[in-house]
């Protein structure tokens, strides 16, 4: 007994702490079943309008599970379908005007009715809604926050002639980053390259979301990051960036930087020592 009492108490601090801790808290979503704009008519005794599409609500609750479905899948947010406790709701609705059958949603936070942002796809046919439920739930999910899989310690490792240039940072829950090592580098005409084993610290800011395509590059957010650094070439002393897209890998165990990453050193001399005039910090592995 004594042994399950002291497992019990561990599994629940373990949720506690993850539930709490920053970054990797996870926002209850309720997607609650899309209701059907029907159109009404008159029956031939001239009852009250009744609902005559009933296939409308059928398709309402068939697109209904396929956003469940999409989001779950995501594996960043706790999927509910029902108004229990949750953060944010998704409250759907399927119209057909005009041949045209348009799928709606607004999106609210849960305690406060505030609307964070709404959803609109439209097709000629519910089928083609179906193909379209990946964008109608990017849309509907922009504005809630996704766990931050930046948190922890990643490398970034780049080969030079004359030896490796190094880059460990330390994301922490509390919006700042250690750069515990940052290397940076030149290499002028007619002398040998400089190197200096840099270190500092400084903040960031990030946000993630449901991957999209931004000039033709896989994003799955974007990040601010401005650091304060000693030990490196004068012109790395603040390194600051803002809003620089990233993406990571299936298991979230590299994620790689858009738009030049971050920059570390400079190339005076050819494409025999660097094939770039520029170096910088693109491709990072997570290390714990």
């Amino acid at each position: 007994m004594k042994k399950i009492l002291i497992f019990g108490l561990f599994m629940a601090i373990n949720s506690l702490l993850y539930t709490q801790t920053p970054g990797l808290w996870r926002a209850t979503v309720a997607v609650l079943p899309f209701e059907a704009g029907s159109p009404v008519t008159n029956n031939a005794a001239g009852a009250a309008d009744i609902p005559v599409d009933y296939q409308l609500s059928a398709d309402a609750n068939t697109l209904s599970g396929q956003l469940v479905n999409e989001l779950t899948s995501w594996d960043a947010l706790n999927i509910i379908t029902d108004n229990g406790k949750s953060d944010y709701t998704i409250a759907g609705k399927l119209e057909k005007v005009n041949d045209q059958y348009i799928l709606s949603a607004s999106v609210t936070e849960t305690g406060t009715g505030k609307v964070l942002n709404t959803a609109t796809e439209q097709a000629a046919a519910v089928s083609a809604l179906s193909s379209q439920i990946f964008s109608f739930a990017a849309q509907a999910t922009e504005n809630i926050p996704f766990p931050n899989y930046l948190l922890g310690r990643w490398t970034a490792v780049i080969n030079m002639v004359d030896g490796p240039l190094t880059c460990i940072l330390d994301f922490k829950s509390d919006r700042t980053v250690t750069a515990i090592q940052y290397d940076t580098w030149e290499h002028r005409l007619g002398t040998n390259a400089l190197r200096y084993q840099g270190f500092g610290s400084g903040t960031y800011t990030y946000w993630g979301y449901a991957r999209r395509t931004i000039r033709g590059v896989p994003v799955d957010g974007f990040v601010t990051i401005n650091l304060k650094l000693s030990d490196v070439l004068p012109k790395y002393t603040t390194v600051s960036y803002t809003r620089i897209n990233y993406s990571f890998n299936d298991d979230k165990s590299v994620f790689e930087l858009a738009g030049g990453g971050l920059g570390c050193g400079d190339n005076f001399t050819g494409a025999s020592v660097y094939p770039g005039q520029n170096v910088a910090y693109v491709k990072f592995t997570k290390i714990n």
